[in-house]
């Protein structure tokens, strides 16, 4: 199940949403022509902007190891990578920032994801492996979606088989579905190695969830205080 797009117009432009995936395309860019270039510049570039648990919690008062938890948010490990995290930021950051306003809903964005970093290094301190990507800000923005709109419809590829068919499902259902799996996968992951699974890090995404769930509450219960045909709640 692959979700493609919402049925779920905004009142704004969301232009935050916009600069976002901007941002995280630029610095893809940039690794991939340091990649192409050859030499040691992209592999220094890699460590230095990821976040290292080792590396933090041997250094833990370098403010140079936080700006890691921000810097490591905008950096992907290939195309599948950014792929993904910029058609689900898309399908559902929009809505959300209409929701949160432009500076609230960047501020949202940070915060999921420095606490999604967090909780995958409270799960593997020891950890000497570069962490980085945006999903756990954007599991944080799926929390929120799933909070002000689960009756949003989410035109989703379905494959059986060698069949792909399009069907338009509630938010809550690709949602939950997609939490369910990142939850079994991560608890799964906890007796083995300290290591991401498969060189995912669900806790991240488990943490960032979380987070969004949390921080958008107040949106949500100013959207349960207005009348039901508002655009945020249905």
């Amino acid at each position: 199940m692959f979700p493609l797009r919402d049925e779920n117009p905004t009142s704004r432009v969301t232009w935050m949403t916009w600069m976002l995936i901007a941002a995280n395309v630029a610095v893809f860019a940039y690794q991939v022509y340091l990649s192409v270039a050859g030499g040691p510049a992209f592999d220094t570039f890699v460590l230095a902007n990821s976040f290292v648990p080792a590396r933090f919690f041997a250094s833990p008062v370098d403010p140079r190891q936080w700006l890691t938890m921000l810097t490591a948010m905008f950096m992907h490990a290939g195309w599948l990578h950014i792929g993904g995290n910029m058609l689900y930021l898309w399908i559902f950051g929009n809505n959300v920032e209409d929701t949160l306003g432009p500076f609230q809903f960047l501020g949202f964005y940070l915060a999921c994801g420095v606490v999604a970093t967090i909780a995958q290094a409270a799960v593997a301190p020891g950890l000497d492996v570069p962490n980085l990507g945006a999903s756990g800000a954007i599991a944080g923005v799926l929390a929120a979606y799933l909070l002000l709109f689960p009756r949003a419809k989410v035109v989703t590829a379905i494959f059986i088989f060698f069949v792909i068919e399009l069907a338009a499902i509630p938010a809550w259902v690709v949602i939950a579905i997609w939490f369910v799996l990142q939850l079994g996968q991560g608890l799964g992951s906890l007796g083995g190695s300290s290591a991401p699974a498969g060189g995912v890090a669900y806790f991240a995404h488990i943490g960032g969830f979380v987070t969004g769930l949390i921080l958008a509450l107040p949106a949500w219960m100013r959207l349960r205080r207005r009348p039901a045909r508002t655009v945020g709640w249905r």
